[in-house]
């Protein structure tokens, strides 16, 4: 096991046994959720995962520390932490807050490096960040390391607050492959689909993890993306969803927000615009994607082939 990383027992058990194992982030902890809706769906997603007979790993910067697998205690104490006070981490971020024994709570790029660090080949998330509309050159770092880093990553596209036509154009020129687990376009995040098309269909967790064990056996240096819809009982109408976030997109710019703050900020604003049923779906495709992980985790774990 990697010395500069500290693995709790149980996944470092599950790991050495060749058993299924499934990252999971921490920015929807210290950034994503309010409290305590942020705890009881971190906890949500550990669940599914094992209902997908894997090994959950949340993982996060604790006291400057590369930690996969944090503890129930320390969920509960990140989430309950002041807004601001925990640095997102990505790529960049990751040698300051080392550096300085700092809290951090890993983004999706930030989350497939300590996953990969420690041998953990599936991730789920809810949505990966892209091309930010209106800013082209503005492109998420979570591209950028699907293109380096041999994670697979289960989430349910890129947020819809994004350019998703451009975000597809990155991932194209980094050599990613999108493959949709039962959908032939890219899922819109809190709509099941954006017409999209993308990569290649399949129709179960175990042909995903076929795709993923060869890009493996052939020494593929890039990720595999596995595009999930939100079921479709917590789907949002596609039209509602675009109206709050025009709005929202609009109000950021107005009020001057940019950065790593605009996405928590538009995510919150459609939050309010919608009544909450888009919190609703990001918590419903969360804990969805953290199930699909595990089994294909399972898959994989088995020799998927």
């Amino acid at each position: 096991m990697n010395n500069r990383i500290d693995v709790a027992p149980e996944v470092a058990e599950a790991l050495r046994a060749g058993r299924a194992v499934v990252a999971l982030e921490s920015t929807l902890i210290t950034h994503g959720l309010p409290h305590p809706a942020n705890v009881e769906t971190a906890l949500a997603m550990e669940a599914a995962v094992r209902a997908g007979g894997a090994v959950p790993a949340t993982i996060a910067v604790l006291g400057g520390k590369l930690s996969v697998g944090i503890s129930r205690a320390e969920i509960e104490r990140l989430g309950a932490l002041p807004t601001g006070s925990v640095r997102k981490c990505s790529r960049r971020d990751l040698p300051i807050a080392v550096a300085r024994g700092e809290d951090g709570a890993t983004t999706v790029a930030g989350t497939m490096i300590v996953a990969h660090m420690a041998g953990i080949r599936v991730f789920a998330t809810g949505g990966i960040g892209g091309v930010h509309r209106g800013a082209p050159f503005d492109v998420s770092a979570d591209l950028l390391e699907l293109g380096r880093t041999p994670v697979a990553v289960v989430c349910s596209g890129a947020k819809s607050i994004l350019d998703l036509p451009l975000t597809l154009e990155v991932l194209e020129t980094q050599g990613v492959p999108i493959v949709g687990l039962g959908t032939d376009t890219l899922p819109a995040f809190y709509s099941r689909s954006s017409g999209l098309p993308i990569d290649g269909r399949v129709e179960t967790e175990a042909e995903a993890a076929k795709i993923i064990s060869a890009a493996q056996r052939l020494g593929a240096q890039h990720g595999v993306l596995v595009a999930v819809p939100v079921p479709a009982k917590d789907e949002l109408p596609a039209e509602k969803v675009e109206a709050a976030i025009r709005r929202a997109t609009d109000e950021a710019a107005a009020q001057g927000v940019h950065g790593k703050r605009v996405t928590p900020f538009v995510l919150a604003r459609v939050a309010e615009l919608t009544g909450g049923e888009s919190r609703k779906a990001n918590t419903a495709l969360l804990v969805n994607n953290a199930r699909t992980a595990g089994l294909i985790a399972v898959a994989l774990a088995g020799g998927a082939r």
